[in-house]
């Protein structure tokens, strides 16, 4: 037992550190004006984020509570950074709905005492701005900072590890943040390879004329 749940502590230390480490280079990037990150998104993470923090510690979370700690703690940080050079508008009628029904997540938290509601309309929500992303990273991959995606996919990894149970409430959002980014990466990825295609296919125009 003693085994096991070092274990898990192991996995959710080396979340919460390979989370911290992903964002040393988004944050650099942003200032540096080589990433642009949009405004929507990030507020949206941000505060949809702080409310999946504390719905973990109302469960119950140990190891994995780290996890989502460092990523709200690094949202924020991006988002304030957005503000100055990021992309977008983030306090459109859209997002002042978004965060509306997440104020509706936590008055069903606060009257039926299930983290579970607030927690489920936070991925939810979440998705939307994910989609805005994953959208953003494979039109224009260069606007993104891939390193900083793969390390924070694979922190998700070690955070779902770090759960040690099959607990719905406790997995899901490590889940959900495996999979955007997942989606992140991928879309990047197919993105630089659309745009290399035309250069590939000029310089092979290029070549056989000369």
């Amino acid at each position: 037992m003693a085994g096991e749940t070092s274990t898990l502590m192991m996995f959710g230390l080396l979340s919460g550190l390979l989370s911290t480490v992903a964002y040393v280079p988004y944050i650099i990037d942003t200032l540096r004006r080589r990433t642009s990150p949009d405004r929507a998104c990030w507020l949206i993470w941000s505060t949809l984020g702080s409310i999946a923090f504390f719905s973990q510690v109302y469960e119950g979370a140990s190891a994995s509570l780290l996890f989502a700690g460092v990523q709200v703690s690094g949202t924020i940080i991006v988002f304030l950074l957005s503000i100055k050079f990021g992309a977008g508008e983030y306090l459109s009628r859209k997002n002042q709905r978004i965060l509306l029904v997440a104020a509706l997540g936590l008055v069903a938290w606060y009257t039926t005492e299930n983290a579970a509601y607030a927690l489920a309309i936070t991925i939810s929500i979440s998705l939307l701005g994910g989609a805005v992303t994953v959208h953003k990273a494979y039109l224009d991959p260069d606007s993104e900072t891939l390193s900083t995606w793969v390390v924070a996919l694979i922190a998700s990894i070690c955070a779902v590890l770090s759960v040690g149970k099959l607990d719905l409430t406790l997995l899901a959002y490590p889940l959900y943040l495996l999979t955007l980014y997942t989606a992140i990466v991928v879309a990047m990825v197919l993105g630089r390879m659309r745009k290399l295609t035309p250069m590939r296919y000029e310089a092979g125009v290029s070549g056989g004329l000369v």
